[in-house]
């Protein structure tokens, strides 16, 4: 089996294993699929994982009939960021602001009803984020759900004019029904069949009546669970910060690739998650590599510029190695 699999890949792969019916094998094996790391190593993984994803629908549409549809949106970019949260909250707004996509926006309920994609920059890497349609006790799209549960984390919107309590709880109880949990942090503990989603909440509309007060009632109730971060989508307040934010959330780093003899190229990154290795570095790279005769790094774990490494050497963000076959 490669190496770089991420802790939610294996969590999901211990759910697969222990499930009991068809529906939590599917729903396993599409969060391992979500989760896994795309590179040349896992190819032959994915192939595996979509082949069996493929046989149970097969065999429930067999069983009851195609019921409905769904949607799918690939991931691209340095990760998948799902936008949730209730009714007319700025979730498009948000989105507009912080990409060049350019959704439908009004003050009228449901206006999103398709989930939408843009690719937010930060820095020198760029972030997918993706808009669905609100969840609200009138009416949730039923493949809402398997959106969030695809995606790699999870921006929970609320709105400061109206410090939309019922509307976050709604959202966390409707995930919990169908096993998942929005969390600061992945927690091994929990059972295995719950899909936990590292999630930031994010309190849109800092600019309208009585946010600051309702930010600060707002961190007093959720902040044991969630790290929280006041932004005004419309006027552009700490949207900067929230672009760091959700890069922190994705727990990646960023490592430039520098050719023996040539200087190093800082204008697109691999993104890997933190703690990898110089070997998981190889891998993603290229599967040659996994034969490498040695590394040099610059960066914060060398110890002078150049310094010859060891496969095992844990990188850091911002590092720069060169490999040696």
């Amino acid at each position: 089996m490669p190496a770089n699999l991420t802790p939610e890949y294996r969590n999901a792969d211990e759910v697969f294993r222990q499930a009991k019916t068809d529906e939590d094998r599917l729903l396993a094996l599409e969060e391992m699929l979500s989760t896994i790391p795309k590179h040349k190593g896992t190819e032959k993984m994915q192939a595996d994982i979509k082949h069996r994803i493929a046989k149970i629908k097969l065999a429930k549409e067999q069983k009851g009939g195609k019921k409905g549809f769904s949607y799918h949106i690939p991931t691209e970019g340095s990760g998948q960021v799902a936008l949730v949260g209730g009714v007319n909250v700025g979730k498009s707004q948000l989105l507009k602001s912080l990409t060049h996509a350019e959704p439908e926006i009004g003050p009228w309920p449901f206006t999103t009803s398709i989930p939408l994609p843009g690719m937010m920059a930060f820095e020198d890497i760029q972030i997918q984020l993706v808009d669905l349609p609100p969840f609200s006790p009138e009416h949730t799209e039923h493949w809402v759900p398997e959106m969030v549960r695809s995606a790699n984390v999870v921006l929970l919107v609320t709105d400061l004019t109206e410090a939309s309590l019922q509307d976050i709880d709604f959202v966390m109880d409707r995930l919990d029904q169908v096993k998942l949990k929005l969390v600061r942090e992945i927690d091994p503990s929990q059972p295995f069949n719950i899909v936990q989603k590292r999630t930031l909440l994010v309190c849109n509309k800092l600019d309208g009546p009585d946010a600051l007060g309702n930010f600060e009632v707002l961190k007093e109730l959720y902040g044991g669970r969630f790290d929280l971060i006041s932004v005004s989508a419309l006027e552009g307040t700490n949207l900067d910060a929230l672009r760091r934010a959700v890069f922190d959330l994705l727990r990646i780093m960023r490592i430039y690739p520098k050719q023996p003899g040539k200087p190093v190229d800082r204008s697109t990154p691999f993104t890997i998650p933190i703690g990898s290795t110089l070997l998981e570095f190889a891998q993603v790279v290229h599967k040659d590599f996994l034969n490498l005769k040695f590394a040099r790094l610059w960066g914060t774990g060398a110890k002078f510029d150049g310094q010859t490494i060891n496969r095992e050497q844990v990188l850091h963000d911002r590092d720069i190695v060169e490999l040696h076959l």
